[in-house]
């Protein structure tokens, strides 16, 4: 049985894309113009990369360079702040000077009696239900 007029057109359109395919392949293996340029990247000034290579080179100096987080500043355990709320239960609150934040005390960690309105120095200490201040003194 023969094959009709459309299955032959199909055919010959098919083994046609197949031999165009081939060729351009074979002219891409033959041009390829690609070098070491394009493997090579340049960072600017600004830290973004580029194709051109820099003009000039600059000394970096080593101990500037930050590498992972920003490094922590240790800052002065003892705390100052005024006392603006004080229960006749023995608790009370001390409002920081430089945060502004509140926090919980007990008059077991005061080691003199304390007032509402007395400036106190303090160090936090982290509790269960937030900070709360140890060793509360009053500052003269």
């Amino acid at each position: 049985m023969a094959d009709s007029f459309s299955k032959k057109e199909n055919f010959k359109k098919k083994i046609q894309k197949q031999k165009e395919k081939a060729l351009r392949r074979e002219e891409r293996k033959t041009n390829n113009n690609k070098g070491m340029e394009d493997v090579f990247m340049y960072v600017d000034e600004f830290g973004r990369l580029t194709s051109t290579p820099p003009e000039q080179r600059q000394e970096v100096n080593l101990d500037d360079i930050q590498l992972g987080a920003a490094p922590i500043i240790e800052e002065d355990p003892r705390k100052t702040g005024i006392v603006t709320f004080l229960s006749e239960k023995g608790y009370g609150f001390i409002t920081e000077d430089n945060s502004k934040e509140n926090i919980f005390f007990h008059n077991n960690n005061c080691v003199e009696p304390v007032k509402k309105g007395n400036k106190v120095s303090f160090e936090k200490e982290k509790s269960p239900k937030g900070f709360s201040a140890v060793e509360i003194q009053i500052v003269k």
